[in-house]
């Protein structure tokens, strides 16, 4: 894909999703396997000179040592995190929500744990980090740049409001005047 992409106009960055599955290693993640996430950063490094930045898995013990080795192997940031691994079932049909065995968890109920990773990573890595997970409002956004976050994305919340970054964003401006804060890298720990 990066080598399709990489003649294109418009692209700023390529972000390199390593929680999902490798189905030809039984359905290990890549970002689980620090040699595994190593070789393909590695890889797609060599192919650009644009942004690089690497989403990790949530549901590790050892975010920071994955962090490190996308910094090693050449990313210039590191996405904290994707969806939680999870299940839901439906009562009447007795079977997943998903027709498969389970889903992601994404949305409100996942900002704590993944605020902590981001925290994790930021003391081990010197690239930036860009944090999701529950972003709703501009104060959630906050609490992200607070953990070490240099930017934050917004999902989920667009399932409910499609203008919710535009809505975070006006509100931080609010927030930040209110709270007598002249620039966003003065959240920044």
């Amino acid at each position: 894909m990066v080598e399709v992409l990489e003649g294109a106009e418009g692209v700023a960055a390529y972000e390199l999703n390593l929680s999902c599955p490798n189905v030809e290693a039984g359905g290990m993640e890549f970002g689980f396997d620090p040699v595994a996430l190593t070789a393909v950063v590695s890889d797609v490094r060599r192919l650009t000179r644009r942004e690089l930045w690497v989403k990790l898995p949530p549901s590790v013990g050892y975010i920071a040592m994955l962090a490190k080795a996308a910094e090693q192997a050449g990313a210039d940031a590191v996405t904290i995190a994707n969806s939680y691994p999870a299940a839901a079932l439906d009562l009447a049909t007795k079977s997943p929500y998903l027709g498969s065995t389970g889903g992601g968890l994404s949305g409100t109920a996942i900002r704590p744990i993944t605020l902590r990773l981001v925290a994790q990573a930021k003391a081990a890595v010197h690239i930036p980090i860009i944090g999701l997970g529950g972003i709703e409002t501009a104060e959630d956004a906050v609490e992200y740049l607070l953990a070490g976050a240099a930017a934050v994305q917004i999902g989920t919340a667009h399932f409910i409001d499609p203008r919710a970054s535009e809505q975070a964003v006006n509100d931080l401006e609010d927030w930040m005047i209110s709270n007598k804060i002249s620039r966003i890298s003065d959240l920044r720990q």
